[in-house]
This record gives C-alpha cells, sequence and structure tokens, in this order.
C-alpha cells in the first residue's frame, strides 16, 4: 500500500492483519472498481477506515493536522495519487468534498475515490455529487459477523420464495443475546471482556456530548441535558414514541422544559453523527395510507449504547427486564433491545440484499409487524419475540398482513431466542436469531 505522506506503516499492517470480514466487503469493492467516487459513512468506530484501507492505495488521513494542511494547501494530490485514494474522516476538510467532485467531473472514467467519514458537517453548503458520488452505510457488527455460528437462514432466499427450506440449530440462549447485547457490535469493543466494554462505552458516550456534538457547531450549554435526552431516547428503543414524549421524558417533573426546537435540535445533531439509525414506516404504493401510522422507530445505532445509558450491567441483567420504556409498544426493556439487535442486523442483510427495511403499525395501534423487508413486489413481514416459544398471538399480524396487500408477495418470518429454525404448518418460519443471515 502506498501513500502520498509518510504514515505509520505498522499500525496500519497490524490493522489489516486483525480485520475480521464485513458483509459488505464485496459490495464496497464493487462500487470502488466502477464508480468514480464511494463514501462510506458510519458513526465513529464502525470500522469504515479498516474496510476502505485494504482497498487502498493511497491514504490521507485528515484527523492528521500536518496531512489535512497539506491537502488543503496542495488539492491536486487528490488527482496526481495512486488511485484509489482514501479520504479519511473527509468532514474535517469540507472544502475536500467540492474539489473531488469536480475531479469526478472532469474524468470519472480514472477517478476512483473513496471518503470516510464519522460525521456530516451541519453546516456546510455542499454540492451533493448525485449521480457521481454514492454512499454506502456501515453499522456495527450484524449477528452475523460476530462468530456466533453459521447462519442457515438466509433473508434473500427467504426473499426469492416463500418456499424455502429453514433449518439449523443453535445453542445459544436468551442470556447470550443479552450479552451481545452489552457488549455492542463496535468491533474494537466486541472483542473485550464485559466489564471492559461496559467503560468503552461509556467513553463513547463522553466523547460524543463532550466532543463529538460541538464540533457540529452545536452549543450544549447544560451538557446534562443532553445526556438526559439521549437516555429518554434510549427508553424509546423499537417505539414509535413522539418526540415530545422524549423530551417529557428527559425532564420529568419539570416545569421550565427545553422548547421543542431544541429537541429537533438534538435529534438532528445525533444522526448527523450517524448514531441515530431510526426505521421508517412501509407506506405501500397503490394503499389508502388513512390507516397507517407514519411515524418512524426509534433505534440508537448500537443497542450496546442504549444499554449504557439506561444503567444495564450483568450485575442486573435480568432484574432490571422490566426497566421504564417510553413509547406504545408493549414490549419490556430487555425485548426492546433485542429488537433494536435484529434491527441492526436487518440494516446490513438489506444493504446485501438490495432490499428496503420498514416497520408497520396501523395508526390506532391495533396491527404492528416489527419488520417489513421489501424488494419490489416481494417482502418478509418478520416479527421479533424475546423468547424460545412460539404463541399463536404473535403469528395474527403476520396472517393480516398477507391478507390485507394481496398484491404482494408475503414471506412470514418470526425471529426468536430459540435453539431450531423451523416452518409452522400455517408457513411461518420460526428463526433463532443466530442462524439468520443475508
Amino acid at each position: 500500500m502506498r501513500s502520498s505522506l509518510e504514515r505509520d506503516n505498522g499500525k496500519e499492517t497490524e490493522i489489516l492483519m486483525h480485520y475480521i470480514p464485513r458483509l459488505l466487503d464485496e459490495k464496497l469493492a464493487w462500487l470502488v472498481g466502477h464508480l468514480p467516487a464511494v463514501v462510506i459513512d458510519g458513526a465513529k468506530s464502525v470500522g469504515k477506515t479498516a474496510s476502505a484501507q485494504r482497498l487502498a492505495q493511497t491514504v490521507f488521513e485528515l484527523d492528521q493536522t500536518p496531512v489535512r494542511e497539506t491537502l488543503l494547501s496542495s488539492p491536486r494530490l487528490l488527482e496526481e495519487s495512486a488511485p484509489p485514494v482514501l479520504v479519511d474522516e473527509w468532514q474535517r476538510a469540507p472544502e475536500i468534498w467540492d474539489r473531488l467532485r469536480r475531479a469526478v467531473d472532469a474524468d470519472d472514467e480514472r477517478s476512483h475515490f473513496m471518503l470516510t467519514g464519522s460525521a456530516y458537517p451541519l453546516d456546510a453548503s455542499l454540492h451533493s455529487g448525485a449521480g457521481r458520488i454514492v454512499h454506502l452505510r456501515l453499522r456495527p457488527f450484524s449477528l452475523s459477523e460476530r462468530g456466533l455460528g453459521t447462519s442457515t437462514v438466509s433473508l434473500n432466499a427467504l426473499l426469492e420464495s416463500s418456499d424455502v427450506s429453514v433449518v439449523g440449530q443453535t445453542d445459544l440462549e436468551s442470556i447470550d443475546y443479552l450479552h451481545e447485547i452489552l457488549k455492542s457490535g463496535f468491533p474494537a469493543i466486541h472483542r473485550q471482556a464485559p466489564t471492559i466494554a461496559g467503560v468503552r462505552l461509556d467513553g463513547y458516550l463522553d466523547d460524543i456530548v463532550e466532543r463529538r456534538v460541538p464540533e457540529q457547531g452545536v452549543e450544549i450549554r447544560k451538557p446534562q441535558t443532553l445526556r438526559n435526552w439521549l437516555r429518554a431516547y434510549a427508553a424509546a428503543t423499537a417505539s414509535t414514541a413522539s418526540y415530545e414524549t422524549i423530551l417529557n421524558g428527559a425532564t420529568p417533573g419539570e416545569d421550565n422544559k427545553p422548547a421543542k426546537r431544541t429537541t429537533l435540535i438534538y435529534r438532528d445533531v445525533l444522526a448527523s453523527l450517524w448514531l441515530i439509525d431510526q426505521i421508517d414506516p412501509w407506506l405501500p404504493m397503490n394503499t389508502t395510507f388513512a390507516y397507517l401510522g407514519r411515524s418512524p422507530k426509534h433505534h440508537l445505532v448500537d443497542p450496546g449504547l442504549a444499554a449504557r445509558l439506561l444503567g444495564l450491567t450483568e450485575k442486573n441483567l435480568l432484574k432490571s427486564s422490566e426497566g421504564t420504556v417510553l413509547g406504545p409498544q408493549k414490549k419490556s426493556l430487555f425485548g426492546r433491545l433485542f429488537e433494536s439487535l435484529i434491527a441492526q442486523s436487518l440494516q446490513t442483510y438489506c444493504l446485501v440484499c438490495d432490499a428496503k427495511l420498514y416497520h408497520l403499525r396501523t395508526s390506532t395501534g391495533a396491527h404492528e409487524i416489527d419488520f417489513i423487508v421489501e424488494r419490489g413486489r416481494d417482502i418478509v413481514a418478520i416479527e421479533v419475540k424475546f423468547a424460545a416459544t412460539v404463541e399463536g398471538k404473535e403469528m395474527q399480524h403476520l396472517q393480516w398482513l398477507e391478507r390485507q396487500f394481496p398484491e404482494y408477495r408475503v414471506t412470514k418470518a418470526l425471529v426468536n431466542v430459540g435453539a431450531r429454525a423451523y416452518t409452522r404448518d400455517d408457513g411461518i418460519h420460526v428463526i433463532p436469531a443466530a442462524l439468520f443471515g443475508p
């Protein structure tokens, strides 16, 4: 690997030697090989740089002041360096974006750039680069990437046919999934012992409040107010709670509450740091939307962060399963965190399968489906249950969906913490989470 500036090659070699393959590696390599510029988006520490370095011939690390100053004073280095060229933490010099866009416009056949960024500048006026610069979102480890066993049930296969063989067994139990939540999916943290992982997640959250948010140009007069809002957002995990409900949860009993505009600022700045990973409602074409809810489902980028914000540790793991939650959904606290763990995985699986991820909730709340995976007229409807057993009531919403939207081919599935994957007599596939993959 060659760099236009002197770099720590020992550190770089160590990163590549310990690299754990990601599900999106193949997709990223294809994009870089066929398109002039690719932006790898994602929260800090999800592994963007490590994934991109494997493909790069030239690397500019803009979090290093000498590198940033050199590139800003000599931007022609972008075009003159050996491709693919990786510009790491590009948001630290937003001017680079327009320079890169012009380079692509001048010669999109020879241009092969990668940009990684753990934030999107809120105050920068950037040309979108639509049609020339594409984005790929990298997230923390999905369950399939955590080394928990072999995935025997494929989301892509379920999208292609309802009549697919669903088999496999796992030794994982509910406690194992709870440990996965607490360890998080951040690559460098996941390999740590649970107690160390908890300390590092606390440090991650401190860095967000004390450094990352101010770097985005948002003044936080009372950091504790933002922390309280984050904690309330964590309590609203996997729900469609209104932002007013979240604000009230962050300021219980206070008469002088922050303005609604303040809570929207918090939402926007955290989204710009790729920390909020909400799931939009499913609004199918050629359907009257009046009876369908339009609120997104709330998720942080990793349920491990939500667990730390809510004070969950190994010691109070099961004792706290009935903790305070916000929003209309009736699942327990750990039921919601488990759903968030599945959401994190499905977000990546859908990118691999070129599918879209949604949720469904009617406006009255009479019918809810945790996840709708859509690809054309094929959908996989998924209910999530933090239990090993299956009861009939979990299936009612899935059966309702199939009757309600006959124009779609619907594959029905329930993801749980059981030991065995199988298909019920009514056609619903029961899939332990550890066996589910792209």
